[in-house]
């Protein structure tokens, strides 16, 4: 048995490690010239992961983290594409877009809050510059179902998308409402059996705990439901309560949101609910059926983590486009500008439109190594990190090797002088047994960390 309330003392600010340094890290020194710099020496036997951002919505859900543009405008978003369209241009220049390009993502906002027409002329573009595809791309899209036809469902399957990931977060209508965003369950199971119908391999589908009046009675109904959609692959994120940054979200009354414990107790019923229907779990908030490729590459150690999730697809350079987008070399990431006014400005100057970004040392890379690993597989193998990087584990990591000793004691971690590996409950934890690895984190007070909880 977990005692939960014990275990909610590790409920503290941490970063999700999406990327290591996190995004906090990101600077201004990095500039539209160190970018270019980057792009230039790339290795052009590297693969390419294409991620565009389509920032808008009609209107706000207030758990939502995303950088999103309200509107119901359609020349707003012609013009966006306008923008797109630019940006690809001057990219091309210093980009050698003949590269195998082996994923393609678009997120947002809600991209399907494009019609039809302006999606087809978004990959018109996209196929008119990148054109060497690989016969085994991920080509995938966010989806709200509440924001979906035929018609552009049909257009996404001609034009080679394969994967699907559909927002529900909770089918309860108190919690719906809490968060401003009702969504039937046939409407969502309506979009599910479209996707179906024009051959979709893979479907996802988005859950969150941790929400308003969530508990864990109502969430078993949620996933009750999710069950019924049969979907290949599921994320289910902690909630991140960050009001400090998203405005939205000072619209939710904290005093309805479910305390540590109560996560815990929704977190670990989900992973046994998944696991004994079938799923395996992968990584710290995705499940996917035996036949997927995330649970193949899980069972293989070749897992990977970045901005999307977690992929299959490593060994590329992730190439961000559109307002906020983080791209991704062997070593650096940049973002670009989040403000649509200095986006469109930095275009017009014929430049990339960077905001900020970072170029990563060799300490910065083999924290990064390790983190990655232990968030993707659960297990890290020191022999092979001492022999990537020349190093002795134990001399290098003495002080997060000391503060890892708390997480031995209590069983979430077992370490020998071969491999560090995350107990079943462990994993539940896993941000913060990843955090003493994390240089930087060590040099922020823990009252000024700007992180949503890690429980």
């Amino acid at each position: 048995m977990i005692d939960f309330e014990k275990f909610s003392k590790y409920s503290k600010p941490g970063p999700r490690y999406t990327s290591y340094p996190t995004a906090v890290e990101f600077n201004e020194k990095f500039d539209f010239n160190s970018y270019v710099k980057e792009l230039e020496k790339q290795d052009k036997n590297r693969a390419l992961s294409l991620y565009f951002h389509l920032p808008f919505c009609r209107s706000a859900c207030y758990f939502c983290g995303c950088n999103v543009v309200y509107t119901s405008k359609e020349e707003k978003k012609e013009r966006y594409i306008d923008y797109l369209e630019k940006e690809i241009e001057i990219l091309s220049k210093f980009l050698d877009t003949k590269r195998e390009v082996i994923q393609l993502h678009f997120g947002g906002g809600t991209p399907t809050f494009f019609n039809e027409k302006q999606l087809e002329r978004v990959l018109d573009i996209i196929y008119s510059h990148f054109s060497n595809f690989s016969k085994e791309a991920e080509i995938s899209c966010e989806i709200d179902p509440r924001f979906l036809t035929k018609e552009q469902m049909a257009l996404l399957a001609k034009r080679g998308f394969n994967r699907i990931s559909f927002g529900v977060q909770d089918f309860d209508f108190k919690v719906q409402e809490a968060v401003h965003r009702i969504q039937s369950f046939e409407i969502t199971k309506n979009a599910v059996d479209l996707a179906r119908e024009y051959g979709m391999e893979s479907v996802n589908i988005d859950l969150i705990y941790g929400l308003p009046y969530q508990s864990l009675e109502s969430f078993k109904k949620t996933l009750d439901d999710v069950l019924k959609l049969n979907p290949d692959r599921l994320a289910v994120f902690n909630y991140a309560h960050v009001p400090w940054m998203k405005k939205t979200m000072r619209k939710i009354d904290e005093t309805t949101l479910p305390k540590p414990s109560v996560k815990l107790e929704i977190l670990k019923y989900t992973i046994d609910f998944f696991t004994s229907n079938g799923y395996k779990m992968i990584g710290m908030d995705h499940f996917a059926k035996p036949d997927d490729e995330l649970f193949k590459a899980i069972e293989k150690g070749e897992l990977h983590r970045n901005f999307q999730g977690y992929t299959t697809k490593g060994g590329a350079d992730l190439i961000g486009i559109g307002l906020t987008s983080i791209g991704e070399g062997e070593d650096y990431y940049v973002q670009n500008h989040k403000e649509m006014r200095e986006y469109e400005a930095a275009l017009d100057r014929g430049e990339l439109p960077v905001y900020r970004g970072i170029k990563l040392n060799r300490d910065d890379l083999i924290r990064k190594a390790v983190i990655m690993e232990l968030m993707a597989n659960f297990k890290l193998n020191i022999s092979k990190i001492e022999k990537d990087f020349s190093i002795n584990f134990k001399d290098y990591f003495k002080d997060a090797l000391k503060e890892l000793e708390e997480f031995e004691k209590e069983d979430l971690v077992s370490i020998n002088d071969k491999e560090i590996r995350v107990s079943e409950t462990g994993t539940m934890l896993i941000r913060n047994i990843v955090m003493p690895f994390d240089a930087y984190l060590k040099k922020i007070p823990e009252k000024k960390r700007v992180f949503s909880k890690t429980v």
